[in-house]
């Protein structure tokens, strides 16, 4: 009998010694914004450094290189008429969420509240929402930004910074720490000259943040817009962006349709 219960004393002094500071092995619950790897907040600017002449300018009336389009999508995309899209009350078809990261401008990015990440541009004055523990909305609710599922992208083979000498120290796990999935977009085109996308279309984005050794913050975004209707294939593009100082350049500004 004194064995028995030595050795059952020894089991559970062994099972309180597993358990983490604090008792009961429970660990307290964390909001997304409590758990965030990093800190995409403050105001960005994006910096062209590719697809200038797409993306700074709007390009001529047919012109969708790099844009995988099927027939349909083309012919559509040829149909383009900025001034009926004015009459229309369209002039923000090119500043839906499959575009919008896109579009040279600046970004103000905050938590609306803890479950919540919200993406402002002052290019177009649009406003994304990111939801960390959301629903999306049914029946469906089309809005040019649709809505957003987000989460952050768990370690796969922990965190930390890289060894010396290697340069810019990412932050995140596996360079991508935010990832995103948007449904319920209305149509719109991915760039100002028309190439369209629909409304089934299926948005994926991947956030990577990252510090350079002067001191300089940037993020880049890959984003994937799926869409069966009018692409033959994903449409895949990276997007830069440089943290600023302070909101001093700050400038919101209407939409345009040319």
């Amino acid at each position: 009998m004194n064995g028995r219960m030595a050795l059952a004393g020894l089991f559970i002094a062994a099972s309180l010694h597993a358990q983490p500071p604090g008792g009961r092995g429970i660990a307290p619950v964390r909001t997304p914004r409590q758990a965030a790897p990093v800190d995409f907040t403050g105001y960005w600017v994006s910096v062209v450094t590719e697809d200038w002449r797409w993306r700074m300018v709007t390009p001529i009336q047919g012109d969708f290189a790099s844009i995988p389009l099927n027939a349909e999508g083309r012919k559509l995309g040829l149909a383009w008429d900025p001034a009926k899209d004015e009459t229309a009350g369209e002039q923000c078809k090119a500043y839906g969420a499959a575009a919008i990261m896109r579009v040279p401008g600046r970004l103000h990015i905050t938590w609306e509240d803890d479950n919540t990440l919200k993406i402002e541009t002052d290019a177009g004055s649009q406003t994304r929402l990111l939801h960390f523990n959301g629903t999306p909305p049914q029946p469906p609710k089309p809005g040019w930004q649709g809505y957003s599922l987000a989460n952050w992208e768990r370690p796969v083979r922990g965190s930390g910074t890289p060894q010396a000498g290697l340069g810019a120290t990412r932050e995140g796990v596996q360079g991508r720490s935010l990832e995103v999935v948007t449904t319920q977009m209305r149509p719109g085109y991915l760039r100002k000259n028309g190439p369209p996308y629909s409304g089934n279309a299926v948005l994926k984005e991947y956030f990577d943040l990252s510090k350079e050794r002067n001191g300089d913050t940037w993020f880049a975004v890959t984003t994937i817009v799926e869409d069966p209707q009018y692409l033959t294939e994903p449409f895949v593009t990276s997007t830069n962006f440089k943290k600023e100082p302070d909101s001093s350049k700050w400038t919101p500004t209407p939409c345009s349709a040319r």
